[in-house]
């Protein structure tokens, strides 16, 4: 990989390429992902739902991609970010046609839990787009990716509802939804034949061995088995609330079943993560191979408050608008809300950008006061005020969170190379527990204190980026015929 700055208006050059194939990858899963967001007003009325029925589909559709980023960060570090992507695509877009198809509630339920794999496609991405830049560039052409990509949830809140009103009729909303499955089903193809792994005589690094993240100390080592255990509990959560005592959509048989199976997992999960460091942590790992997993933590949650109050509020904002503003339809209200995602195109490259020249520890400690800044604005909102002035205060607040997530993933490929997948995975999984909590939340509370839970979650992490580490240096890595290669992260 070259050491001088990639020109990113030059689209004959194979890296801008890669980056544009992928960050349009990324897109469509956001589509797909959030395709029901501004049709739940459709679907409300078609299955007659009730106000807690519609939040069980939004906590739904984040659930599943906790454990699919975990699964699809190891993938990509075993198989490449070309295969699995394309396959990623295909897979979705099936299930995405299978949801607009749907003729009960249960079946809305369980399509959309299947369909939170998709939001697992966003740690592909990273891993790929860190193959084509170098360290000094990463984080604007991460934050492109990332910000283009995000976008696809504002696109279809702005498209979608005109597109199923355009079709007509009370199935209109299935074929603007089902159509953007087929679409991203025949891009998993066109994805497969355009695009490689990483640039010509490059080495594509693997970890040593897959099924678990490796650690450098054993003090690293417990603290990663605790760190995974937030990811359980979020899933914990999200089958009590859809237990008899509260939705009533699994019985207790099921949730208790449910229980045992998320403590065997995290029992196996555990057992895995042993066996790929016990051999090498028992030897000793030498010390230029080492690197500290506080930073991962630091990063999980801090996308914990940036990207999973995103997913929170793109799921609930068209439904906020509609019913604290009178006289809004729900194609109008989508496009109000459309504006928290749609600053993704500005703000997250221009986190990455700010992260890339300014320092990563001191980007992300700004961004994250903003972002806590911005909740407490919106928490403020009620239907006194002026329409345009709610949307400006949601697009700010939105530029904070988004470049705060652009921030996080600037760093992630700078901690260690060959497990960028794995960590990326990781960081991002965070991110749907948070959007699992704060989803949870909304619940149980009015969308004023809704917003109030987020900006004080926002001060825990502000706190906690103190401890970040600059990256410095080079990163070490060891090719296949042993021969050490380093990389520069700074």
């Amino acid at each position: 990989m070259p050491d001088h700055g990639i020109p990113l208006t030059d689209l004959k050059n194979p890296s801008v390429r890669t980056l544009h194939f992928t960050w349009f990858a990324f897109f469509l899963t956001f589509v797909v992902w959030f395709s029901h967001a501004p049709m739940l007003a459709f679907i409300k009325e078609a299955f007659d739902l009730s106000a807690q029925q519609v939040k069980a589909l939004m906590i739904l559709n984040v659930a599943m991609t906790i454990p699919a980023r975990i699964v699809i960060g190891i993938l990509v570090d075993k198989f490449g970010p070309r295969h699995v992507y394309s396959g990623l695509l295909i897979l979705s877009g099936c299930m995405c046609v299978l949801f607009a198809t749907s003729n009960s509630y249960e079946q809305l339920a369980i399509f959309r839990f299947l369909l939170g794999f998709v939001g697992a496609g966003f740690v592909i991405g990273i891993r790929m787009v860190g193959e084509w830049f170098p360290a000094k560039q990463v984080g604007l052409a991460e934050g492109i990716y990332g910000g283009w990509g995000n976008f696809g949830s504002a696109a279809g809140a702005m498209t979608l509802p005109t597109l199923a009103l355009l079709f007509g009729g009370e199935d209109g909303w299935r074929y603007a939804i089902g159509i953007t499955g087929v679409i991203a089903a025949l891009y998993g193809v066109v994805y497969y034949f355009n695009v490689r792994d990483t640039p010509k005589g490059s080495t594509y690094f693997k970890p040593k061995k897959s099924g678990g993240l490796e650690v450098s100390n054993w003090g690293d080592f417990w603290f990663l088995l605790l760190m995974n255990i937030p990811m359980y509990i979020a899933l914990a959560v999200l089958t009590w609330k859809l237990s008899p005592a509260n939705l009533a959509l699994l019985t207790d048989t099921a949730c208790y079943g449910i229980y045992v199976f998320l403590l065997a997992l995290y029992l196996f999960q555990s057992s895995q993560i042993w066996k790929v460091n016990y051999e090498h942590l028992k030897e000793g790992v030498p010390e230029m191979q080492r690197y500290k997993f506080k930073q991962v933590a630091i990063l999980d949650w801090s996308y914990f408050a940036t990207f999973g109050s995103e997913l929170a509020v793109v799921s609930m904002l068209p439904l906020f608008f509609l019913e604290t503003f009178d006289g809004l339809d729900p194609v109008k209200a989508g496009l109000l809300a459309s504006g928290f995602a749609f600053m993704n195109l500005v703000a997250r490259p221009t986190g990455g950008w700010i992260s890339d020249h300014f320092g990563r520890r001191k980007t992300m400690i700004t961004l994250i006061c903003g972002l806590a800044a911005g909740y407490l604005l919106l928490s403020q909102i009620n239907g006194n005020w002026w329409i345009p002035l709610a949307v400006i205060a949601t697009m700010s607040c939105s530029f904070f969170v988004q470049a705060g997530e652009g921030a996080v993933f600037a760093m992630v490929p700078l901690v260690q190379r060959r497990m960028t997948g794995q960590i990326a995975g990781m960081v991002g999984a965070y991110g749907n527990v948070g959007a699992v909590t704060y989803l949870t939340v909304l619940s149980f509370v009015d969308y004023s204190t809704f917003f109030l839970v987020i900006a004080a979650s926002a001060g825990f992490v502000f706190l906690l980026v103190l401890f970040l580490d600059e990256p410095q240096g080079k990163m070490t890595e060891v090719l296949p015929d042993g021969t050490v290669q380093l990389i520069d992260v700074t």
